[in-house]
This record gives C-alpha cells, structure tokens and sequence, in this order.
C-alpha cells in the first residue's frame, strides 16, 4: 500500500507542478498594461465560474439530488459572503481617473495605483485559494486512479497537468501585477498546485476508507459556491473596471470554454468509478 501511496503522490506532483510552469509563463513576460491584466482576470474568472458551476456543484446536483445539492452550494455562498463582510479592500477607482490625475501631476495618483496594486494582489489570493480548492480533489482522484492502475494514474496525471497550465497563470498574473515580484508570483502559483499531493496524503492516511461519499460531495459544493461568490464579487468587478465590460464578457466565457473544454478532456481519461 506504501508504494502505491508514494507513486500516486509522484503522479500528483507532475499534476500539481504544472501549475508553476504556468507561472513561468507569465513572469518572462513583461508586466501586462492593465487592459491586458482587465482581459485575463475575466479570463481567469471565466475559468472558476466553469469550476464552480459545471464541475463542483454540478458533481453534488447529480449525486445528492437537487435540493441538497443547492443547499449545500448556497452554503459555501452565504458563508463566504458573511466572511467577506469582515476582510477590508480598497474601492475601485475607474483608470481613466488614474491616467487623468497622472497627467495633471496629481500627487494623488500614485496612492490611486496602490490602490489598484492591493485589489489585483487580493484577487490573485483569492484565485489561488479558489484553485488550491479545486486542486485538493484533483489529487484525490489521482490517488483512487492509480489505486486501480499505474496507467490509468498516468494518463489522470498528465491530463491534470495541462488543465492546470492556464490555473497557474490565473493566480501568477495578477501576484505579478501587484507587487512586481517574480519569485512572488511564481511562488504563490506553485504553492495552488501542492493542494495536489496534500489530497492524495490525506486521502491516503487522515480518512477512513469508509469516508462518506455525501459528506465529500456536499462539501465539494460549498466550496463550488464558495468559488462563485468570490468571482463575481471580486474578479468580475476588476475585469469590467480595467478592459471594460463588454470585453471582460467576452474573455469570461473565452475561460469558460476553455475550461470546460479541459473538464472534458480530463474526464473521459477517468474510469466510470471515479470522478473529480
């Protein structure tokens, strides 16, 4: 049992790690302008509202049912409103205010861009808990496949890996906008994608192997709703204030399809008795 605990963990690191090449992708680039920054984050809040809806509360509808599968997802939604009622944020301030106050010499400006700076930072924290989240099942999925087979571990695994590319440039963008730190950025992306392994060592040695299968799927759709509200409380508001809304609509359900796309692809490589 050892061995096939440190095989899945390794097939998990392969999944998890991905995460930091998405990363790498954003900081050899340069810093985006914020239109750019605008277009991503509604790409990135396209990618968790298509996590939220079509995957983990989807998951809970069809195996509690419709009642309790939206019980438990408005859980997760009125819990992290209530929390978020206590966690301080700067206000939006349109950038044409920004550039406005730039080009009169306003002194001002440069509080306005902190401003700005600590609202992107806050929503690249959020979408790294959002993808930690997301990721914690991943790598308990890959734990239960390579339980049933080295290949069908692999093939999880690798399918795992490049959906989560584009997740690890969800979180380093905006951590990389915010603060011009690299090593930040790439840093709070690799740690998203070690959710990955965490799942498969508490899987494997904290739960029972009875675990309650409706308990999981319960909880799993509250973190659904969890995700959801931070989006449109957080990124979408961001995207429309920095490409406009028009744009950001259309960016967000670019990173839905894209999502979906990769939900797809990630489950047809599952056997029937296993599921994210």
């Amino acid at each position: 049992m050892d061995s096939q605990v440190m095989v899945a963990l390794a097939l998990s690191l392969v999944g998890g790690l991905s995460t930091s090449l998405g990363a790498l992708f954003v900081i050899i680039n340069p810093a985006p302008n914020l239109k750019m920054l605008g277009l991503l984050q509604g790409f990135a809040a396209g990618l968790m509202l298509s996590i939220s809806f079509f995957d983990l509360a989807h998951n809970a509808l069809n195996s509690l049912g419709f009642l309790k599968g939206n019980l438990w997802f408005f859980a997760g939604v009125i819990f992290f409103a209530v929390i978020a009622n206590f966690i301080p944020e700067p206000t939006l301030t349109p950038t044409s205010d920004v550039k406005n106050r730039k080009k009169k010499g306003d002194e001002g400006g440069k509080d306005i861009m902190k401003k700005h700076r600590q609202q992107v930072l806050f929503s690249g924290i959020i979408t790294a808990v959002g993808i930690s989240l997301h990721n914690f099942p991943e790598g308990m999925a890959v734990f239960l496949g390579s339980m049933k087979g080295l290949r069908v571990g692999i093939n999880l695994a690798l399918a795992i890996a490049l959906h989560n590319i584009p997740e690890g440039v969800a979180v380093a963008l905006p951590v990389y906008f915010a603060t011009q730190s690299k090593w930040q950025a790439f840093k709070l992306a690799s740690l998203s994608g070690f959710a990955e392994p965490l799942g498969v060592i508490i899987v494997a040695y904290l739960f029972p192997s009875s675990l309650n299968p409706e308990i999981l799927e319960g909880l799993l759709g509250s973190v659904g709703g969890v995700m959801a509200f931070l989006t449109l409380h957080e990124m979408l508001p961001l995207a429309f204030d920095y490409a406009g809304q028009k744009q950001s609509v259309k960016a967000v359900f670019f990173g839905m399809a894209f999502m979906s796309a990769s939900l797809y692809f990630l489950s047809i490589s599952l056997p029937e008795e296993i599921s994210l």
